[in-house]
């Protein structure tokens, strides 16, 4: 999916604001392109097959997750490449799909599972 802020956001503040909404301790990302950034690409899981769509489609940075080193390279400078993590990119999936059935099937009882099964700690 891609989408555009109202207001450009400095990239520093982009980043925090990343870390921030999906609980990061750390992320990996690519140098700058540009100081600012307003049009953003975000697919979760491993997705960076789709980074030559989110460059044509002039996205200032695209986030996904298990990006090789040899891929970081494919940014080519043309827009900010993040690596946000694998079960942190797809955290909230659970929470749409159960919002969706709900309101799909509202006489279905629909249970959602707190169990986090991210098998990746960070030291």
């Amino acid at each position: 999916m891609i989408g555009e802020f109202d207001q450009e956001f400095t990239l520093n503040d982009f980043l925090i604001n990343v870390k921030k909404t999906l609980n990061l301790k750390l992320l990996k990302h690519t140098k700058a392109h540009k100081n600012t950034i307003k049009k953003v690409a975000i697919c979760g899981g491993s997705r960076v097959f789709l980074l030559k769509n989110a460059i044509n489609l002039g996205a200032d940075a695209f986030i996904t997750s298990d990006i090789k080193y040899h891929e970081f390279f494919d940014a080519e400078n043309k827009l900010v490449l993040i690596d946000a993590g694998h079960y942190e990119t797809e955290q909230f999936t659970p929470e749409i799909f159960y919002t969706i059935i709900q309101n799909k099937f509202p006489t279905f009882a629909v249970r959602l599972s707190k169990i986090n099964t991210n098998p990746v700690n960070y030291f």
